[in-house]
């Protein structure tokens, strides 16, 4: 049987996980998100005045259909199809608009019939790196590395009714926003300050949203591995 211990974040204790709740524009749409790290799930869990608590859970993937984005046959892009066909996004430029369809139209991998995905998380700082991508600001080298910045680690997300029983809370820890919330926002401060640091570098031979649009690049572009 193959266990694995996962944490969710939240201002509530969540003993039963429930199918079918969750807000539609999460990163990959709704479902129950969790992280594997106890102490990322407090920071998610606290606001800047509220407390909040880190639910441990077991989880049996050993039916469970699994995507998992960080496969070698995956690239950032497909993340970032899903990410902008569920996230609200206010794109400001006909470049950004029309990256945004032709992701969804040619990287958009079918995750439907999936039980659990695992991927990137994108916090309000990565969705803005996301956006600067498409708006043709960051190539995509530069976007690949600005995802690593701040360490958020991969989220785990549980999309079927097979998926949420196969999930079983185990306890839970107190978070205290004082001490979580002032880490949330120094991790997103640090990433901000590093991603400054790679605009400054011109990427002058890189891929950008501009380029793909242009030629026309799809899924199995050798020039995208």
């Amino acid at each position: 049987m193959s266990n694995m211990i996962l944490y969710h974040g939240s201002p509530v204790i969540v003993e039963r996980p429930e199918f079918g709740k969750g807000k539609s524009y999460n990163d990959y749409g709704r479902g129950f998100y969790c992280t594997e790290h106890v102490e990322l799930a407090k920071e998610w869990s606290c606001g800047e005045d509220t407390d909040g608590y880190a639910c441990r859970y077991t989880l049996n993937t050993d039916d469970l259909c699994i995507l998992n984005l960080s496969d070698d046959k995956f690239t950032i892009l497909n993340w970032l199809a899903i990410l902008v066909q569920n996230r609200k996004a206010r794109l400001s430029t006909p470049i950004a608009k029309r990256g945004r369809d032709w992701l969804i139209q040619n990287f958009m991998p079918d995750y439907s019939s999936y039980d659990l995905i695992i991927g990137y998380r994108a916090d309000d700082s990565y969705f803005s790196f996301a956006r600067s991508f498409l708006s043709n600001e960051i190539s995509l080298s530069q976007l690949e590395h600005a995802m690593r910045l701040g360490k958020l680690g991969e989220q785990y997300v549980l999309k079927s009714a097979k998926a949420f029983d196969a999930i079983h809370f185990c306890s839970y820890e107190p978070a205290d926003n004082r001490i979580y919330y002032e880490k949330r926002r120094k991790r997103d401060e640090e990433a901000r300050t590093a991603y400054y640091r790679v605009l400054e570098t011109d990427d002058i031979n890189g891929i950008f949203m501009r380029d793909i649009l242009r030629e026309e690049m799809k899924v199995n572009d050798p020039r995208l591995l």
